[in-house]
């Protein structure tokens, strides 16, 4: 059988796979960054937006116009504009007519677009739409050749490719979207803010940051709240483009009278649900972990009202509420990334100030335009005018020609020089228009187009001139969208926290003694009271008591393992009862090969040694133990086949160290230096063996050791005395076999 050659093979190329794959996902990472999710720094719209509102005006659908079906509005827009699915288009376009979404709907939407609850807005054949004076003020000069126009998609209709925006929309109603290896997140802020930056903008071109941010202050949000940042972290934020903005929920108290009041949440942060706030708050309730609320209730009607009610009247507000910001989203935090595409079309992390620029660049670009329109249109009104009027001066000749000659056009144009526009005008112009009073209304039109012609010819060639026009149109826009309408109002006020204020635990949980108890096994538990610390506790087969202490249920319990690490654990956190308790390696991911070696209360101020097993050690302070996660911190460095093995409390001013080879050395605790981290220093020298035991202890009082018979304090030191790091000699005559001081240790 002969082999069939194949068809269109010199078509066939060859490439390498991973070339092809990074030449094509850059390809769509591109298209993704410049054509979806990005917007452009002009105008603050991504294309779905842009098409959305361009279609609403093809639709004349403007602020005094009537409501159109929004399903008319999205079955434009992807069958001329915009092929991606209607879903998209509908949820791009409920956004823009939700007022706690966008700072300044650019749709006026009329039905359900959805609540600050989260509830969804109806179907799109349920709402009608029309566009807002905001998105009017944003598309104005889209009729005077503002703007480039482009093909769409399929070639039968043209879309612009920026809006001339005449407000700073950017800034305003601010941006989010998730692109290919970058994003967006732009918060939304006051207009006349905004535009006093500009103003000043345009009179110091060159100047700092600082004074443009002490005008913007910081963004505005829809919903209100409070920002609690100092300025000079809000002036860091914009410096770089980057940032986070602290917000909480705005709230006060009402007196119910008789001592009793409760507290009113009236604004949230925002893009916070309030029904999961509510629900979030609820559970806290039902999990008692704010003993501090009594209740919580919603009694939100058109305006936000979430009323919580403390547990009795002694309870402090703003200790229930800084509570509260910590546990649930009555504070967040809003971050921020300027990342825009440039008048290019290149995506740039921009600071306020680039952001103003653009903005001011666009808007010159888009005068000079318009004005170069104007002038072209009143040179041809001009021009046609100026043939009106030869035709008046001439009116027997004009009507001579136009009866006799075979080729009047021809004949008036050799005969008075006219142009062929105004030939052609003059044949087609009315019988009508020949009366003296249509005549003197040509006149007063001719010069008023001629002076206003010299006025845009002025503006053209003066740049001066040009940068006071544009500050006029945005004092006109502060005028119209200012902080005088309601629309325009600032809304989100400003309260630095200075510090964080310290929340005591015993705010938070009820304050009650316990006894925690850890076994051999690693089964930690805790009872009600403190129980005698030498009762013979129940534990499983096979297990026994490692460490037993007494602590409060507000106390933080601190745990030393055999790898160097430091882990915290919250008291109320450990589970109570009559059973076995649970696992602690449940509660901190302690090492398999590791073991609890130490177990002890928190205690501010407190310092500790630090020993392993092979006589190195140091001193260690409180703010150093402390672990902020279940992974722990670690402290001491341990070489392999060494183990950390002691974690004392300085108590006194000595300190008794005795190795396997019963050697006692006892020197002076300053000896041992005080490190964050480390391996330490040698504590005692051995040649065989390694650290027994060591204790703590005033120098006047002595160190104390089991004998028979019960225990003996030895004050006479002398004959061990000596410093750190030197061998020591053989431990006095009756000390315990077990080379350990107490029996307990």
């Amino acid at each position: 059988m002969t082999e069939q050659p194949i068809e269109n093979e010199e078509k066939i190329k060859s490439v390498h796979l991973a070339e092809e794959l990074s030449s094509r996902y850059l390809s769509y990472a591109m298209s993704t960054i410049v054509s979806r999710s990005l917007p452009d720094v002009r105008d603050g719209l991504k294309p779905v937006h842009r098409r959305l509102l361009f279609a609403m005006r093809q639709l004349h659908l403007d602020p005094k116009s009537g409501f159109k079906k929004c399903a008319r509005v999205v079955g434009d827009v992807i069958g001329k504009y915009h092929p991606h699915g209607d879903t998209a288009v509908y949820g791009a376009m409920v956004r823009l007519a939700q007022d706690f979404s966008v700072r300044y709907p650019l749709v006026d939407g009329q039905g359900n677009f959805g609540n600050i609850d989260g509830d969804g807005a109806a179907a799109m054949r349920y709402t009608e739409a029309r566009l807002t004076e905001f998105a009017m003020a944003l598309m104005e000069g889209l009729n005077e050749n503002a703007v480039d126009f482009r093909e769409t998609y399929d070639g039968e209709e043209e879309e612009p490719v920026v809006m001339p925006s005449m407000v700073p929309n950017l800034l305003c109603n601010g941006s989010t979207g998730i692109a290919v290896g970058m994003a967006t997140n732009i918060p939304p802020h006051n207009l006349s803010e905004v535009c006093d930056a500009l103003l000043y903008l345009i009179e110091n071109p060159d100047c700092e940051l600082e004074p443009l941010v002490k005008r913007i202050k910081g963004p505005d949000f829809p919903t209100g709240g409070v920002i609690v940042d100092k300025f000079d972290t809000i002036l860091n934020n914009y410096k770089q483009g980057k940032g986070f903005f602290r917000i909480r929920a705005k709230w006060e108290t009402e007196d119910l009278g008789h001592g009793q009041y409760q507290i009113v949440v009236k604004e949230i942060p925002y893009q916070v649900i309030k029904s999961k706030l509510i629900e979030k708050i609820a559970e806290l309730l039902f999990e008692k972990k704010v003993p501090l609320l009594s209740d919580v209730r919603d009694e939100s009607a058109q305006d936000i009202r979430i009323v919580l009610e403390p547990k009795n009247r002694t309870v402090d507000a703003n200790l229930l509420m800084e509570h509260l910001f910590r546990q649930t989203d009555l504070e967040t935090r809003f971050s921020m990334n300027m990342n825009v595409l440039d008048h290019e079309g290149v995506p740039h992390v921009m600071d306020i100030k680039q952001v103003l620029r653009e903005f001011l660049d666009h808007r010159h670009i888009v005068l000079q335009r318009r004005v170069k329109y104007r002038l072209d249109k009143i040179n041809a009104r001009l021009e046609i005018l100026s043939g009106y009027l030869i035709a008046y001066l001439n009116l027997d000749e004009i009507i001579r020609i136009i009866r006799e000659e075979d080729d009047a056009k021809g004949a008036m144009m050799a005969r008075f020089g006219l142009t062929e526009n105004q030939a052609e005008a003059i044949l087609n112009m009315k019988l009508r228009s020949l009366r003296k009073l249509e005549e003197e209304e040509i006149r007063e039109e001719y010069n008023d187009l001629s002076a206003e012609k010299e006025q845009l010819e002025e503006l053209i060639g003066s740049e001066a001139k040009r940068w006071e026009a544009i500050a006029g149109e945005i004092k006109q826009i502060k005028e119209k969208f200012g902080k005088k309408t309601a629309l325009g109002r600032r809304r989100t006020e400003f309260a630095e926290v200075s510090e964080e204020v310290e929340v005591p635990l015993e705010a938070i949980i009820e304050k009650e003694p316990i006894t925690i108890i850890l076994s051999q096994k690693g089964w930690i538990r805790c009872l009600k009271g403190y129980v005698d610390l030498n009762e013979d506790f129940k534990f499983k087969d096979d297990d026994a008591l490692q460490i037993a202490i007494h602590a409060q249920t507000t106390d933080k319990i601190i745990i030393f393992d055999t790898a160097g690490k430091f882990y915290t654990i919250a008291a109320n956190e450990i589970p109570s009862g009559r059973g076995f308790g649970q696992p602690l390696r449940l509660m901190i991911d302690l090492g398999i090969s590791d073991s609890v070696c130490s177990m002890f209360v928190f205690e501010p101020g407190a310092s500790y040694v630090i020993a392993s097993n092979i006589g190195r050690g140091f001193v260690v302070d409180e703010n150093h133990i402390l672990a902020q996660t279940k992974n722990g911190r670690k402290i001491m460095n341990v070489a392999e086949g060494e183990i950390a093995r002691f974690c004392r409390k300085i108590t006194g001013d000595m300190i008794a160290i005795i190795g396997e080879n019963r050697k006692l050395l006892v020197f002076k605790i300053e000896e041992i230096p005080t490190m964050a981290r480390g391996r330490g220093v040698t504590l005692q020298k051995y040649k065989d063996g390694g650290l027994s035991d060591l204790q703590i202890f005033k120098q006047e009082e002595g160190f104390t050791y089991t004998r028979a018979g019960g225990t003996k304090t030895e004050t006479e030191l002398l004959t061990w005395l000596g410093h750190r790091a030197q061998i020591g000699k053989l431990a006095p005559f009756g000390f315990p076999k077990s080379n350990k001081f107490l029996k307990e240790d």
